[in-house]
């Protein structure tokens, strides 16, 4: 049955966290199967499941906040460092209350 509406949580996921879950089903959910898979370390892949663990919490918990949950999965990928983001969400929340 193919899927009509994707899920707001996987439609924020990038190719590379698809491509991600797609090797972790095919490994049966092991890490040690899809690290040999990536030809990296059993932690290396245990941080990634990690971060895309909390890619997709993210994308929960602001379900109603696009921006917040963009700047915090910036974050999490690395491309902005958490400060920059906690400064990035206080602004952007005092600016939204202001507009209220």
């Amino acid at each position: 049955m193919p899927i009509n509406v994707v899920p707001e949580w996987m439609a924020g996921l990038e190719d590379e966290d698809i491509a991600f879950i797609k090797n972790f089903l095919q490994a049966s959910g092991s890490l040690k199967g899809v690290a040999r898979q990536y030809g990296v370390t059993y932690p290396t892949v245990r941080l990634r499941l990690d971060r895309l663990i909390q890619k997709i919490l993210i994308t929960e918990e602001n379900a109603g906040e696009p921006y917040i949950a963009l700047i915090k999965r910036m974050a999490v990928n690395e491309k902005i460092d958490f400060d920059t983001a906690k400064i990035l969400i206080a602004e952007y929340k005092k600016h939204k209350e202001a507009a209220q």
